[in-house]
């Protein structure tokens, strides 16, 4: 049981969940896209979103910014969090332009959004559940695409379900947050994706 709450940690961890999101868009997407289109998205992302904040926060550790990649404390997610506003900023000006995609576009934003509401509750010595922050905006994302494209994804839906319960049972387990932590983190990251709903939708 403890291999298993630690690996979902690992697998679920909030910087695949942008990717995850781009990729099911990719899958569920109605529209005829070149496929030399889709991988370059999808790579130049990957690049973006999971390659450059693991450099990032290797040099963080380096220069003793950061103790371990849990961020155990509120004060050493600031810098790391503002970095990764830098890349979702970078990512949404030069990648998902609403122009190529509005989808993505407002995802991303979405992300950015609960991005800078985490970094500014660590600013005041709060720690949401950043974990509980990706899972919750993707399931949203999800969910505003089923209804955009009018499919059933109730699987993936109750997959998805699945996977915050056990996400949040995972942290709790290991004492990464109380429970407070994260029904903060998941409404920061259900909230914004919520709000952008109507902007495309």
């Amino acid at each position: 049981m403890d291999k298993l709450l630690k690996s979902i940690s690992y697998i679920f961890h909030p910087l695949l969940m942008p990717i995850a999101g781009v990729a099911f868009y990719f899958a569920k997407s109605p529209r005829f896209i070149p496929f030399d289109i889709i991988s370059a998205k999808l790579i130049s992302l990957f690049i973006l979103t999971v390659i450059l904040p693991i450099l990032l926060y290797l040099l963080l550790k380096i220069t003793g910014r950061v103790n371990s990649i849990r961020l155990e404390t509120a004060r050493q997610r600031v810098l790391p969090l503002m970095l990764n506003c830098i890349i979702l900023l970078l990512v949404i000006k030069k990648i998902t332009t609403p122009n190529q995609s509005i989808e993505i576009y407002f995802f991303f934003l979405g992300i950015l959004i609960s991005n800078m509401a985490c970094l500014c509750l660590a600013m005041f010595g709060f720690k949401a559940s950043i974990h509980m922050i990706g899972v919750n905006g993707l399931a949203m994302y999800f969910i505003a695409l089923s209804i955009h494209y009018s499919i059933n994804i109730n699987g993936t839906l109750a997959l998805m379900a699945l996977i915050i319960g056990a996400v949040a049972t995972s942290r709790l387990h290991y004492k990464a947050h109380n429970f407070i932590e994260l029904v903060i983190g998941a409404f920061i990251g259900f909230i914004p994706q919520l709000i952008l709903v109507p902007y495309w939708l």
